[in-house]
């Protein structure tokens, strides 16, 4: 998310022969009220926020210009994160680029699908499998997810 990250990362690889390492540039990463499960999962002794380098959620261009930095200087794969709250914005990355395209399913998406399905509210399988289809459909080739390794077990038995 820092300017010039993508380029760094890439001269060191190259300068190295590490040219066939390939870079995921976290593209799109917006200020967001979903991180909060995570902060209090592991402790976070957070103050304020982090919005000196996440983007503005009402902001898609900021988005495309950061995408358009991070191909030039070289990333592989592109990332948005978190990816339910903005598959506008990951179909829009997903139809500019010919590069693989990442969505990060961050834990206040998690949560709130836990949670729900706990008090009996909806059917957690359904709600996982359709959060992850949504996103898919919106041009995501990779999904990083809390429930990644669930998941693969249950579609390898054909679910």
């Amino acid at each position: 998310m820092m300017d010039g990250q993508v380029g760094v990362v890439r001269d060191a690889l190259d300068t190295i022969g590490k040219e066939d390492v390939s870079i995921l540039a976290y593209t799109a990463k917006y200020s967001s009220a979903f991180y909060g499960p995570f902060r209090e999962a592991v402790g976070s002794s957070l103050t304020g926020d982090r919005k000196t380098y996440q983007q503005d959620p009402a902001n898609l261009r900021e988005s495309l210009r950061e995408l358009a930095l991070d191909l030039e200087e070289g990333a592989d794969m592109v990332m948005v994160k978190p990816a339910g709250p903005y598959l506008d914005v990951l179909a829009k990355v997903a139809e500019t680029v010919d590069v693989p395209v990442a969505a990060y399913q961050i834990s206040g998406e998690y949560a709130m699908v836990e949670a729900a399905a706990e008090k009996g509210w909806i059917d957690r399988d359904r709600a996982i499998l359709e959060t992850l289809t949504g996103i898919r459909r919106a041009g995501a080739q990779m999904i990083l997810t809390y429930w990644a390794t669930e998941v693969a077990r249950k579609l390898s038995r054909g679910i």
